[in-house]
């Protein structure tokens, strides 16, 4: 029998919202039945939002190695550490599920005129991340 999941277990295993979920399914992203008031979303519905045709226990298994970083940019100015964070936070609002949960944390050093982006999250995840900063730095040059 096929492993069907809630909303709540959707977003616990994306690291998402719940209503981000919801919106999801509302937006035909998700295929979910509704089975009295909840919503349930079979395994293979979830592989296919995934896009994972694997096992969905080694997308989501816990224990995978972690790893941090912090790296400090250093900027001209406040409006061009703005202009680095957004691409950041948008980096990370649209990051893959595959990456899991993971975060980032920026933070303008006025006095200093760096961005101090901190990291943690899986090896690609981080890798992806700073992988970006360098090319961001590279194209200021």
């Amino acid at each position: 029998m096929e492993r069907h999941y809630t909303v709540e277990e959707i977003a616990e295993l994306l690291t998402l919202h719940p209503k981000t979920i919801q919106r999801y399914i509302r937006e035909g992203k998700i295929i979910a039945n509704k089975v009295g008031k909840r919503w349930c979303i079979s395994e293979s519905d979830l592989k296919k939002f995934i896009g994972n045709s694997e096992d969905t226990s080694s997308v989501f298994k816990d224990g995978q190695s972690k790893v941090s970083a912090v790296a400090d940019i250093v900027v001209q100015d406040s409006e061009e550490a703005i202009r680095l964070e957004k691409i950041l936070v948008a980096m990370l609002n649209s990051k893959s599920v595959r990456y899991g949960n993971s975060s980032m944390h920026l933070q303008y050093l006025e006095y200093e005129n760096k961005v101090r982006v901190t990291l943690w999250g899986n090896l690609a995840f981080v890798r992806n991340v700073l992988d970006a900063v360098s090319e961001i730095i590279e194209q200021q040059k």
